[in-house]
């Protein structure tokens, strides 16, 4: 059941903890990484000269990168024999300090390979799996067989058995449908803060023959009656009329107290059967990892004498931000939680616990508002649930702090984007880049300025450079498709969203007095005057993605140490592969078991 590793690092490392220490001095020390993940954002690329390429990416690099097809890179970046000859049409070889560079990221990358450890799963009914999508189908036809094989390890060689899994974050609760039904036949508590939520999942239990409909217990002579009066004579069939026109054979009290509930409203309706799948609904928007009054509603369902013996296993696929927090560590907290297994994603939502990065740390980009502005309050709270969880991550140095952009980048595949994809999003960033740069020229938004007297000369003049300036944030949000067709298309939809939508009042007056006489030659002078540096775009976008696979081993690794480091509570912890990376790349699971 355990892995012979608690955590899938490169055999190049001889132990776990050789691992952590290789991990936290290089994210802390080296200066490369930590430009590419939270020090420089693509809004910035074109305000400052001469631009950020040529700023933070080595001079020795810059040929090559320049030159190189995106899709070659990637290539050199994830896939190619870094211990043989590389050479790539147009650009030759990558310079020997960049393969280098490429070698450290990849030893210190959590492996994601996937290789199932049991034989082929139960394929999913067709009535169970209504609404998922091929993506969704795998991660829960992998997960319910884990879990499944999971309980039964644990009950094998902990000599405990589980009783319930609670799901934190069931959405549509397809992941508990599949573990309530055949072959599987669990007790799911789905917890959920979404009402309409649980109002789809409920629909979809009804399909899959895991609750029925409520019987009304009506007469229906009275019902159809009550029916017919309410009908206008327009809509009536001559069949209707005819009835209409009798009397009622009912006392006016009788049909007083008809049931008139439509067949959508009726109730659904549970049964726990001795052998057989149930599922618990609990409407709760989590805000720590404190189950007391989730596990106190669960147990006000429980058969007689079940709330003595209440063993649970907390279960999520894709928990959001700090709700994977919550799932991990409520098995610490809560005594009736006897086991975790949680995979996590979007760690761009979760909250900072030791605040936002300062201006001091080298490279961390200078920003006074994030781009998520949400996220930028949130991570001043300084939150006790947020990032990082483990004591050795909090107590490191100055405590390790990663930033929105790192943990945004985290949420990347690269390993996954094809040629479309990636020509795609290099252009939208480039668009999105050289437009920032009209912004600013044209005035709708302002140069910020840090650190200045750090970086004033002996006469009081002073450099812009990335890292000790940003620019205000425009939040543009998408368009529609045909705005990428052309910078031009690009530059009118932007203008013509920012102007005339109310959700973008802060911006429509300032893009309308600044750039609504914006000419057709203006926008092409930009597009000539950039167009050349696409690929110094790709090159970056492709590095920060790269590099982001160690954010994101970073993450997972403070997770399974909180979990490792309460030694009177938990008897084994450890982190997994999933899923395959192509279909599902968050496709790490943090376990934990209880003593």
């Amino acid at each position: 059941m355990i892995p012979e590793k608690p955590l899938p690092y490169s055999d190049e490392f001889s132990s776990v903890e050789d691992y952590i220490e290789a991990l936290l001095e290089y994210t802390s020390t080296t200066d490369m990484f930590q430009i590419l993940c939270g020090g420089v954002h693509i809004l910035d690329f074109f305000t400052t000269e001469p631009g950020l390429f040529k700023t933070i990416i080595p001079e020795s690099w810059q040929p090559f990168l320049v030159a190189c097809n995106p899709m070659d890179f990637l290539d050199v970046l994830l896939r190619d024999d870094l211990d043989s000859p590389i050479t790539k049409d147009g650009a030759g070889s990558p310079p020997e300090d960049l393969v280098t560079f490429v070698r450290d990221v990849r030893r210190l990358s959590l492996r994601r390979s996937f290789v199932p450890k049991q034989g082929k799963l139960p394929v999913l009914p067709r009535q169970v799996a209504l609404g998922m999508n091929i993506k969704k189908v795998h991660e829960v036809t992998s997960f319910a067989g884990y879990v499944d094989r999971l309980m039964e390890d644990i009950s094998t060689t902990y000599g405990q058995e589980m009783t319930h899994l609670i799901d934190f974050g069931s959405g549509q609760n397809y992941l508990g449908r599949t573990l309530a039904s055949e072959p599987y036949n669990k007790h799911i508590i789905a917890v959920e803060g979404r009402e309409e939520n649980i109002a789809g999942a409920k629909n979809l239990d009804l399909l899959a023959g895991l609750a029925e409909k409520e019987k009304a217990m009506r007469n229906k002579k009275v019902y159809q009656q009550v029916l017919d009066q309410r009908t206008p004579k327009e809509k009536m069939s001559d069949r209707t009329l005819n009835r209409v026109a009798k009397p009622l054979d009912f006392a006016p009290e009788v049909v007083a107290a008809a049931d008139m509930r439509p067949i959508k409203d009726l109730e659904l309706t549970y049964v726990q059967e001795q052998g057989k799948g149930y599922i618990h609904y609990v409407h709760d928007r989590l805000e720590n990892a404190d189950m007391t009054s989730v596990i106190g509603k669960v147990k006000e369902d429980l058969l007689p004498g079940q709330e003595q013996d209440l063993r649970l296993m907390a279960i999520s696929i894709h928990s959001c931000g700090n709700l994977s927090h919550f799932g991990i560590r409520s098995m610490v907290l809560n005594p009736d939680i006897r086991a975790v297994a949680i995979v996590g994603c979007c760690y761009n939502l979760m909250t900072e616990k030791l605040g936002p990065p300062t201006y001091k740390i080298p490279y961390m980009r200078p920003s006074l508002q994030a781009i998520n502005g949400r996220v930028a309050r949130e991570s001043e709270k300084r939150d006790p649930q947020g990032f990082p969880m483990s004591q050795r991550l909090c107590k490191y140095k100055d405590g390790v702090r990663l930033n929105i952009t790192a943990r945004m980048m985290a949420c990347q595949a690269p390993e996954n984007w094809t040629e479309s994809d990636s020509q795609g999003f290099f252009v939208r960033h480039f668009y999105r880049a050289v437009l920032q740069k009209l912004f600013l020229d044209k005035g709708v938004i302002n140069k910020i300025y840090h650190d200045k007297g750090e970086e004033a000369d002996d006469q009081g003049n002073w450099s812009s450079t990335p890292f000790n300036t940003s620019t205000n944030p425009v939040i543009i949000g998408s368009l529609r498709k045909g705005c990428y067709t052309s910078f031009h298309a690009y530059v009118r939809g932007a203008i013509k969203k920012l102007t005339s939508n109310s959700e973008f009042v802060q911006y429509s007056r300032v893009v309308r007095e600044k750039m609504g006489d914006i000419t057709d030659e203006e926008i092409s002078e930009y597009e000539r005057a950039y167009g050349h540096r696409k690929n110094e775009i790709a090159a970056i976008w492709s590095l920060m993605a790269f590099c982001a696979g160690v954010v994101e081993s970073l993450i997972v690794a403070d997770r399974w140490l909180f979990l490792k480091e309460h030694t009177d509570l938990v008897q084994d912890c450890w982190a997994e592969t999933v899923f395959d990376y192509k279909y599902s790349p968050r496709n790490l699971v943090v376990v934990g078991i209880k003593k």
